[in-house]
């Protein structure tokens, strides 16, 4: 793609990358044969080529967003499987990081959207207020059709059963119970600890059953994924450095040989602090670190000796969902149905398994129309290959798609944690 950049904007390195960003693309369309929006919309300013080229001329003018580019970059679900498509290695992740940045900057939203946006930002990162904010929602759940499609939308997706805080998420060592053979920190997460603290006692009854230590660091907390897809970089990396400081302090201590993250998303933009940090000599080095470390409990679990903990034998028939932050994202396409399989899971893999559920974060909250038909498409595929329950490796995934079908849904680590000696996933309910 030509660009014509003049030369004063190039001087900003985020621009600068975005230019080089924007001249791999050559227009080969690939992307849109695999964009769950485009794929719903048949809009060429719903897909990845489309956005690219209101991106090209937003920052190639210097002009404030309007409302048409913001539309448009809104409906994104940042799912990169156009990436995964690409065949010109296009970074669309970091493209539309920076326009949604520049959007935050210069376009001013509707005040109900704008106070919405913020208050998301303010309740969802803190475990203790979303706790409270899900117990509200079932005083105002039976009023729920007279409420704004967003609010409304948090309502479809809370759960009826409220999490309690669980002992994991407090500071501390958890020592391995088999011989060690790693020294791992724990992301306990903002929205998976209050949405459902069973994956984090799965995870670290799994882990510690095959040989991990466990530390969950002193002033750890939300990775800062919410605030950085909504443009809000200043917000973003705040969190973000707190969490750096808080693993850098176990890496200079006793040392880690990973950072165990159970929510793909978080994850994904862990793995990114090197990116994110690159400009500031200060945090660099750190943030660096940091990324070079973060591992999905998946990758974790494979370091270790999942077949010689295996102890039942009868397994159900298992769907995977795929997370697009874990396949396009982080690329781990099929480790984790690997080692369901390795357990002694029924592995079926449903059609469309590289198309977004519609979640993606605070998507599903802010686009409710467009997540539900999404959510929707992937329940159909999901029911054609009859599974007993669905997995996945991403909270949000798994409230997406439990809110569109009565099949039991639960975390990848619950299961192998179950196969392995633990608990039976509440889920799945009692045996017969």
């Amino acid at each position: 793609m030509q660009t014509h950049f003049l030369p004063h904007l190039l001087e900003d390195p985020d621009t600068a990358l975005a230019e080089k960003i924007l001249r791999k693309c050559v227009h080969c369309g690939f992307c849109t044969a695999t964009c769950p929006t485009f794929l719903e919309l048949g809009d060429e300013l719903d897909s990845p080529r489309g956005r690219i080229y209101l991106i090209k001329d937003m920052l190639e003018h210097d002009r404030p967003a309007d409302p048409l580019t913001v539309k448009h970059l809104d409906r994104c679900l940042t799912c990169l499987s156009c990436m995964t498509t690409c065949p010109s290695g296009v970074d669309y992740m970091h493209l539309v990081d920076h326009a949604r940045a520049h959007v935050e900057r210069t376009y001013r939203r509707p005040l109900v959207d704008r106070l919405f946006r913020k208050l998301l930002g303010r309740v969802i990162p803190n475990p203790t207020i979303f706790r409270l904010a899900l117990a509200a929602t079932a005083l105002v759940r039976p009023f729920a059709r007279f409420l704004p499609r967003p609010i409304g939308a948090v309502l479809g997706l809370a759960p009826k059963k409220l999490a309690t805080p669980s002992w994991v998420e407090r500071p501390q060592v958890i020592a391995a119970t088999s011989p060690k053979r790693l020294r791992v920190a724990l992301l306990t997460g903002c929205a998976q600890a209050a949405l459902d603290s069973a994956i984090n006692e799965s995870t670290v009854r799994l882990l510690t059953r095959l040989g991990a230590e466990i530390v969950v660091p002193k002033g750890m907390g939300c990775c800062g994924a919410l605030e950085h897809h909504m443009g809000e970089t200043d917000a973003a990396h705040a969190r973000a450095s707190r969490n750096i400081d808080a693993f850098m302090a176990e890496v200079d201590g006793d040392g880690l040989d990973a950072i165990v993250i159970a929510t793909s998303g978080c994850g994904t933009t862990m793995k990114d602090y090197g990116h994110m940090f690159r400009l500031d000599a200060a945090w660099a080095d750190k943030a660096a670190k940091v990324a070079s470390l973060a591992k999905d409990v998946s990758e974790v679990v494979a370091m270790l000796d999942l077949a010689s903990a295996v102890v039942r034998e009868a397994r159900p028939r298992v769907a995977y969902h795929s997370a697009c932050s874990m396949q396009h994202g982080q690329k781990i396409t099929s480790l984790p149905a690997e080692l369901l399989t390795e357990a002694g899971f029924e592995v079926v893999t449903p059609p469309e398994s590289h198309v977004c559920c519609g979640s993606a974060g605070t998507y599903n909250i802010l686009q409710p129309e467009l997540a539900g038909r999404l959510r929707d498409r992937k329940v159909r595929n999901i029911m054609t290959v009859a599974p007993d329950v669905i997995a996945a490796g991403n909270i949000g995934c798994m409230m997406q798609i439990g809110a569109g079908t009565d099949i039991p849904i639960v975390h990848t680590v619950e299961l192998l944690d179950w196969a392995t000696g633990g608990p039976r996933p509440e889920a799945l309910g009692p045996t017969n």
